[in-house]
């Protein structure tokens, strides 16, 4: 392939990133021109989004992943079928603006997280059982911890937005503190945890490219306003509140944007997208990068219910 026809398949990813981003952005836009709901309802609704976003991108990837080891352990399966089951009830979630909980809905979800949890544990031991045990080489190359660490925060998200719509709607409240409070620190957590899952396999690709950078600085610095926001007096949040709305919707459009610039890691693979069967597999993962914007989502969502609290 050409320099210029890498440049070229390059623009169009980071072009078909952004254009994702902007649909997402309406789509945020015209739900806020709906009759009006209560705040804990469109809190939770907002992490049903990101709770779907983030099992999209997991079935995606596991897909790809459990389908290169050729599903040799029948529980392979179990995590398409669980991440598929999330999507759909985070789908339906996303769409209710009823302020009642749903029983299958959380069932289903408390299921992805217990999922999520046992396939982080199985590929940790994974990692641990080949041979030199814990080392940079096993870690880059044996079963990723991302994924299924994915499948338990979006089952989380997806619990937490069920047990929300069940508090009061003046004073919600999660796990003894204010909700908006809770649900902040929650997607800080997972804005940190996946920014680590980047930043192991950016350096196991020498960060070849400056762009490698950036999800490893931003996602943190997300992460951190987020913390800022829940744990901060009223008045230091408040001034910090404006700029931590903008540094997450950039974050938002960072997990857009990575996506297309992986698609370009794919195009610039020996054979390009016509050997699409191959490189897909061994190439940046495309269905990762969302992840962030899953939980940037989530964090706007918080951030909106944090301000009425104080």
């Amino acid at each position: 392939m050409t320099h210029a026809s890498r440049f070229a398949s390059g623009l169009a990813s980071v072009a078909a990133g952004a254009a994702l981003a902007v649909v997402a952005t309406r789509s945020l836009r015209e739900a806020r021109r709906a009759p009006p709901i209560a705040k804990h309802v469109a809190a939770a609704r907002a992490f049903n989004h990101g709770s779907a976003l983030l099992a999209l991108s997991v079935l995606a990837d596991s897909a790809m992943e459990h389908y290169r080891g050729s599903f040799q352990n029948p529980a392979m399966y179990g995590a398409l079928a669980s991440a598929t089951a999330a999507l759909g009830a985070s789908l339906h979630g996303g769409a209710d603006r009823s302020e009642a909980s749903h029983a299958v809905r959380h069932a289903v979800q408390l299921a992805a997280a217990a999922t999520g949890t046992a396939g982080t544990a199985f590929h940790l031991y994974n990692v641990r059982k080949r041979p030199g045990g814990w080392s940079w080489h096993n870690l880059f190359y044996g079963a990723p911890a991302g994924a299924p660490f994915a499948l338990l925060l979006s089952g989380a998200l997806g619990a937490i937005a069920e047990q929300l719509r069940d508090e009061p709607e003046h004073d919600p409240r999660l796990f003894g503190m204010p909700a908006g409070k809770t649900l902040a620190l929650i997607a800080g957590a997972g804005l940190l945890g996946t920014a680590a899952e980047a930043a192991l396999l950016h350096f196991r690709g020498a960060y070849q490219h400056p762009a490698m950078y950036v999800p490893v600085v931003v996602a943190p610095a997300g992460a951190a306003l987020l913390v800022h926001a829940a744990l901060a007096t009223p008045e230091p949040a408040r001034r910090l509140r404006g700029f931590a709305r903008l540094w997450l919707r950039i974050t938002t459009a960072l997990g857009f944007a990575g996506a297309g610039f992986h698609a370009n890691g794919v195009a610039r693979a020996q054979g390009g997208w016509r050997n699409w069967s191959q490189n897909l597999l061994a190439g940046p993962p495309l269905p990762a990068p969302p992840a962030f914007s899953a939980l940037a989502v989530a964090g706007l969502a918080a951030l909106r219910l944090r301000e009425t609290e104080q």
